[in-house]
């Protein structure tokens, strides 16, 4: 595989640069870090390039938007050093990367339906004012000591009563608990869990969430189809490469 690499057309830089909206320095630089395939040399010293370095370029630029720029380059580094499996096994990385956010968008809706204020007569369950460390821990079924843990961690932010010094959660404070209590029940790390209630509390609630995790479905599709996309043209150029 990667044999008579420079035979056909002869490319120059500009002709790599004009199709794919770049400048001549940025397809040296693919070159020099073995995005592309290292190019013969005219008698006076000017790179020449073959449609087949045009398939690398234009598999390497499909590849950015569901791998991201380090990713693609070691993919089409593995790919000119002869070493395929590399390559795809960074392609499987990105896919259970892909799964892993799915999965914790998934989490995160499951968290905020049971959090959803529920309809019907008797008191709402969760405007519940103010209350302390006791009987939250015991509404969650978790102990005093788990939440000064989430408390530590920026997670809950509780305030002190001036006179008392005891730990008083506001309506705020017990949703975000309820919220990390979720999603730790589906496994998630404190340190995965932090910026979901930064974004919680960024938007000042759980309604305003819904447009959010929206986009969020949004880029994950984008990125899943751009995955494809990638794979299509790393496909069509190894089969060009032989």
């Amino acid at each position: 595989m990667g044999r008579n690499l420079q035979s056909g057309e002869k490319l120059r830089p500009i002709d790599l640069a004009r199709r794919h909206g770049l400048s001549t320095q940025a397809v040296r630089n693919y070159e020099d870090a073995g995005i592309l395939p290292a190019a013969d040399r005219t008698a006076t010293g000017y790179r020449a390039y073959t449609p087949l370095h045009e398939r690398a370029l234009g598999a390497f630029l499909a590849l950015v938007p569901g791998h991201g720029h380090r990713t693609a380059t070691a993919i089409m580094q593995a790919v000119n050093r002869e070493t395929p499996d590399e390559a795809f096994r960074l392609i499987d990385e990105s896919h259970v990367q892909l799964l892993d956010d799915r999965r914790t968008l998934q989490a995160v809706e499951r968290a905020l339906h049971d959090l959803s204020p529920r309809t019907g007569p008797g008191p709402d369950p969760y405007r519940t004012g103010r209350t302390f460390i006791g009987p939250l821990a015991e509404e969650l079924g978790i102990r005093a000591a788990t939440l000064r843990k989430w408390e530590d961690a920026g997670l809950v932010r509780p305030r002190r009563d001036p006179v008392t010094g005891y730990r008083v959660y506001d309506e705020a404070d017990v949703r975000d608990a309820r919220l990390v209590h979720q999603l730790r029940r589906g496994g998630h790390l404190l340190e995965q869990i932090a910026p979901l209630i930064t974004q919680v509390r960024t938007a000042g609630g759980l309604e305003p969430l819904e447009g959010a995790l929206r986009d969020w479905h949004g880029r994950l599709s984008a990125r899943g189809r751009a995955l494809l996309t990638g794979a299509a043209e790393l496909e069509a150029y190894l089969r060009a490469r032989g």
